[in-house]
């Protein structure tokens, strides 16, 4: 999968269209995680530093697709990137598609930063015509944005296929997600320990069935872990069990132990009579959970143990948390496998978190900078653990 890189192209005098992952939360306008927009300074800087002129392009949000939308406009974006590059962010129009004039102004080392994608229909139906509105603001294409690269948006597909012959090259922060959520688990250092938490185990079966082969040591943890336990025949109270999976569970459970891999699932408890952070009564259950409890987090047998295997990894991959961790009460097991990602990161592992909830998570408690690599990308950097084949960046100039 590896792909020619930005560094490769000579951009002087050239307009570079970057498409970046721009989609921040915002809170009343104001920017509350800037990760994003900080993991895309590489590839701009690249560009301007060598005399190119970036065109960027992004979504943000998800708005009706019908015009403007002032909510979901990617000016407070514009705003926070010419901060962190010390110089102007040029922001045309309120469409994407007029900008013509503005990138025509631009003069070398000038960036320009497109209104949301996403203010057309078109940019989610992978529209050719709209995409070639865009592609003739280029004169090179780069993917830089990891987030989307699962998807078949106009600005991910359709746009460097209408730039032809032109240079279509991947940024450094979509070459850093290759490296360590493809290539580094092609051929892991062992042992490899596979870390997968969250609500339901249908989103992960995927990765279950591409890691397992290749997993030392799999860690099943948070709401998913009571599937698996159910599928055991253990009680798990009111804690939330995904039915139609439960062969499914039992499934991975015989597989694991016919690859010889180490299924680990929590053996106590943290539970509430109430889906609250406050409220409910806590209950630590050794094994099985008496009846109106609800499992929220791993407990601390638990917690000691998944720790221990982590320490020991030479490899980690983690998606997904161990339980409620936003909530005080039923974050420690979350926690927990975190410090001991950083702990056998500073011994030498690589350790590798992917996106969403997690990287959310690593953020939280102090070890994201910690880690080998935290992944941009929630449901990309899920499809990518499946081994998915990915066409934004198949379509790629190769390396």
């Amino acid at each position: 999968m590896a792909k020619q890189t930005i560094r490769n192209v000579d951009v002087k005098g050239k307009r570079v269209l970057v498409r970046v992952d721009f989609n921040v939360p915002l809170d009343g306008g104001v920017i509350t995680d800037d990760r994003r927009i900080r993991e895309a300074l590489p590839t701009i800087k690249s560009i301007t530093e060598r005399g190119g002129r970036a065109v960027l392009m992004s979504h943000l949000g998800r708005p009706e697709g019908v015009g403007f939308e002032d909510q979901f406009s990617l000016r407070p974006a514009a705003n926070r990137l010419a901060e962190l590059l010390g110089k102007p962010v040029a922001f045309p129009t309120n469409d994407c598609i007029t900008a013509g004039d503005a990138v025509a102004a631009m003069k070398d080392g000038d960036v320009l930063l497109l209104e949301n994608l996403r203010f057309h229909k078109a940019e989610k139906k992978g529209d050719p015509t709209f995409a070639a509105k865009l592609a003739a603001y280029g004169d090179v294409y780069v993917n830089d944005a990891f987030g989307t690269c699962h998807r078949a948006d106009a600005s991910m597909v359709a746009v460097p296929l209408a730039m032809g012959s032109c240079p279509r090259v991947v940024g450094f922060l979509v070459e850093k997600e290759i490296k360590f959520l493809h290539e580094a688990l092609a051929r892991p250092a062992k042992p490899l320990v596979v870390i997968l938490g969250g609500a339901k185990v249908s989103d992960k079966i995927g990765a279950i069935a591409n890691l397992l082969p290749k997993a030392d040591h799999v860690i099943v943890g948070g709401a998913m872990a009571y599937t698996f336990l159910k599928a055991l025949g253990h009680e798990v109270g009111a804690s939330r069990v995904d039915t139609a999976h439960l062969a499914d569970a039992k499934k991975m459970i015989e597989q694991a132990s016919h690859l010889g891999c180490q299924l680990h699932l929590p053996c106590d408890h943290v539970c509430s009579t109430e889906f609250l952070e406050h409220g409910g009564e806590i209950h630590v259950f050794e094994d099985n959970i008496k009846q109106g409890y609800i499992g929220l987090d791993i407990g601390p047998k638990t917690q000691g143990q998944f720790s221990k295997v982590i320490r020991e990894a030479k490899t980690i991959v983690w998606n997904g948390p161990m339980g409620v961790f936003e909530w005080g009460p039923f974050g420690v097991g979350t926690e927990q496998v975190a410090m001991a990602m950083a702990e056998a990161t500073a011994h030498g592992a690589i350790s590798i978190v992917g996106g969403g909830d997690s990287a959310a998570a690593a953020e939280k408690f102090g070890v994201a900078s910690k880690l080998t690599h935290v992944s941009t990308g929630g449901g990309a950097s899920l499809e990518m653990l499946e081994g998915k084949p990915f066409q934004a960046v198949d379509l790629l100039d190769n390396a």
